[in-house]
């Protein structure tokens, strides 16, 4: 029997592949999304209603919830900074209050597993007291407490993947010995869709969890073979604190300290199922961890990841002002603005364009850029190293390297917004028109700068701006 389902988180890692496979299975599905335009280009955005909307905002979310039956809460403020637990309980309030004024039959709400008889991490203890929020509601609540989820793309996947990739020898902290119950991301999902069929009146916690309870350490050895690779030499010391390993993963992986640091500090508690009932009420045939990164590598291998922890927009990134603003709205706004008739196809010349960053690269100075992603990752940005979903097309929304895309108009235009941690707002846009039967690429950097330092840091950077941008438009890529 169809349902009518709000998704809450629609544009992160679970949220972006929960939606479709509602829609797919016959429920009517409306997304809450405090940037609509996110989803303009998914694929299934056209067979659901998309509707803006914040859970911070209190009164945003009653005509979301007008007509629902069943609330998916996927939202969490990771990376956010040292107020991420009162936003959480913020968010939480405002979606239980807004439910039950609306009269939702069920929230669904997707957690941590949360460690028994040790003390768990702010993370962890964040997590708990949403689910504990829900349960406490007028609403009857489904609440799904999961460890690392092992997919194409998930952050915790991506930390696997890459301390293992490139670290053949490692000095690692105490927590790679703490127990792991690791689920496939296929499973989670199985489950999220699964509650629907759950007598009317369950209000409760379920622990969900793979087949294999096995330490960081096995984990890492265990994708090593999967992947081919020599097994590792491991060796643990107990004088990396939490903070040291994340500046550590920071280094070594894409994932930035801002969301590795309370990622780890969760590892350090044992976080394995306390029960099994829901395998019971939703029998699965479980992925085993060997399995789930074989089935995760040949996504990335094929080109083929639905959804990235990247994909949501970075914490903090701001929304004002825009750089379509005009001067008079407040402020300086420095620009570098260059154009360039280009000896190629209209079809070829924005290929190379939307094709930008990743593994391609930015067609200049890749020592340079390399050198300022560095330095991002150093003072706690998300560098270069976030690459981008897919190496030829690109969505609103999506991340590429330091970079969001807030405008796409194909085949004329493609703007950037920077996300690495700079003292003001910076784009970096492109656009392509015709002239006289032959395309011409507009290029355009814009920096609105915040305090003396803003200003400061435009001048120090201002004479390699020829270099770099002066390149760049000077070679627009390969023609693919």
């Amino acid at each position: 029997m169809p349902v009518n389902i709000l998704i809450m988180g629609a544009t992160g890692y679970i949220g972006g592949r929960l939606a479709p496979r509602l829609d797919q299975e016959g429920h009517r599905v409306r997304c809450l999304t405090r940037r609509p335009e996110h989803l303009a280009e998914i694929d299934w955005a056209a067979t659901v209603e998309i509707v803006r909307g914040d859970a911070l905002e209190r009164e945003s979310l009653d005509a979301a919830m007008d007509g629902i039956d069943v609330v998916y809460y996927l939202v969490h403020s990771i990376g956010t900074g040292a107020s991420f637990e009162a936003s959480d309980r913020t968010a939480a309030r405002n979606t239980a209050e807004a439910a039950a004024a609306a009269g939702v039959a069920r929230i669904v709400y997707l957690g941590g597993l949360v460690p028994s008889g040790e003390e768990a991490s702010p993370h962890l203890a964040s997590r708990a007291e949403v689910g504990q929020i829900f349960l406490d509601g007028l609403v009857p609540a489904v609440v799904l407490q999961a460890g690392v989820i092992i997919g194409s793309g998930s952050a915790s996947f991506e930390m696997l993947r890459y301390l293992t990739e490139r670290l053949p020898v490692m000095v690692t902290p105490r927590w790679v010995t703490s127990l792991v119950q690791p689920i496939a991301v296929r499973d989670v999902l199985s489950y999220l869709l699964g509650v629907l069929d759950l007598p009317p009146d369950t209000d409760r916690r379920f622990d969900i969890g793979g087949p294999d309870v096995l330490s960081y350490r096995e984990m890492m050895q265990r994708y090593a073979a999967v992947a081919g690779l020599t097994r590792r030499i491991i060796v643990p010391v107990p004088v990396l604190t939490p903070w040291l390993s994340s500046q550590w993963v920071n280094v070594v992986t894409p994932v930035p300290k801002a969301i590795a640091q309370p990622l780890i500090e969760s590892l350090r508690n044992n976080v394995v199922a306390q029960e099994h009932d829901i395998e019971a009420l939703i029998p699965l045939d479980l992925c085993p961890f060997d399995q789930a990164v074989r089935l995760a590598l040949e996504r990335i291998r094929l080109a083929d990841v639905v959804t990235r922890w990247s994909g949501a927009s970075w914490p903090g990134a701001p929304s004002d002002p825009m750089p379509t603003d005009p001067e008079w709205s407040g402020g300086s706004v420095y620009r570098d603005e260059r154009e360039r008739q280009v000896e190629a196809s209209p079809d070829a010349l924005w290929r190379a364009v939307e094709g930008s960053g990743g593994e391609q690269g930015w067609y200049s100075c890749p020592l340079a850029w390399a050198v300022r992603g560095v330095i991002d990752r150093i003072v706690g940005g998300v560098g270069l190293r976030r690459g981008r979903r897919n190496p030829d097309h690109l969505v609103l929304g999506d991340a590429v390297d330091f970079w969001r895309v807030e405008a796409l108009d194909r085949p004329n235009l493609l703007r950037l917004r920077a996300e690495m941690l700079l003292p003001g707002e910076a784009w970096l846009e492109f656009s392509v028109d015709d002239r006289d039967g032959a395309p011409v690429l507009h290029q355009r950097a814009l920096f609105i700068p915040r305090g003396l330092a803003g200003h400061l840091y435009w001048w120090a950077v201002f004479p390699f701006h020829g270099i770099v941008f002066g390149s760049m438009i000077a070679n627009p890529g390969p023609r693919r």
